[in-house]
């Protein structure tokens, strides 16, 4: 179990980072070292757990000296911040565009879902199930946990602004519902359309199918496209 502490590795003194920089990606990967370094971290997280995993597995994972890491990183806490962070900030951006940009709140909770699933499958696998380490609820993550929350929040308002009356589930569950669905998109089965899938999921959980599921998923499209930058 872990202390609560984070432990200080070899070479993470202070803040300045040292080594030997390999500015290079690894031969035909396309990923630069700080790519590698984090899609081997939550590989190695994943596997063996953020507190059985040293920096030393990871720069072996790469390929890299472990003092190469440490100019790239500062350490575990660090890599594992960068993770959890470039898992829900990207979304978070857009979140207030999107419903700004949609008439229908459900058109805005279908371009939602559909970005956010993109936001995780473009990153390493496995990050959602870091979520939940016994670390992440230490201090030092605050900054994560509330910008998860805030994205949460966003997840339960269009719930409130969609659900009928008489629908027996409280739109705040329905907002971790659809939370849920999303960031278990990556352990899904890789399929054309998956985040469009999740997306109608959604809205037949807060009661939006038929004709009006249709057209939000045509009108989130389009504010999709409007509001994120091709590539982003």
């Amino acid at each position: 179990m872990s202390s609560g502490v984070a432990r200080r590795e070899p070479g993470a003194a202070g803040t300045g980072r040292v080594g030997r920089p390999r500015t290079r990606a690894g031969a035909g990967s396309g990923r630069t070292p700080r790519q590698e370094i984090l899609d081997a971290a939550a590989a190695l997280f994943g596997e063996s757990g953020y507190a059985a995993t040293s920096t030393r597995a990871i720069a072996e994972r790469v390929g890299i000296r472990q003092a190469s890491l440490y100019y790239h990183f500062a350490g575990k806490d660090e890599i594992l911040r960068e993770l959890l962070e470039a898992s829900v900030r990207p979304t978070l951006d857009v979140a207030d565009a999107l419903r700004s940009a949609a008439a229908d709140p459900a058109a805005a909770l279908h371009a939602l879902v559909v970005v956010d699933v993109g936001t995780l499958l473009a990153g390493p696998l496995g990050v959602a199930a870091l979520y939940v380490a016994p670390e992440v609820r230490q201090p030092r993550f605050e900054v994560f946990r509330d910008h998860r929350r805030r994205l949460l929040a966003v997840y339960a308002d269009l719930a409130a602004d969609l659900v009928p009356t008489g629908h027996p589930v409280e739109p705040a569950v329905l907002g971790h519902a659809c939370l849920h669905l999303v960031e278990m998109a990556p352990s899904l089965p890789p399929t054309p359309g998956l985040a469009a899938q999740v997306a109608a999921a959604c809205l037949g959980a807060v009661g939006v199918t038929g004709e009006r599921a249709a057209a939000a998923a045509r009108d989130g499209d389009r504010v999709r496209r409007a509001v994120v930058p091709p590539g982003a």
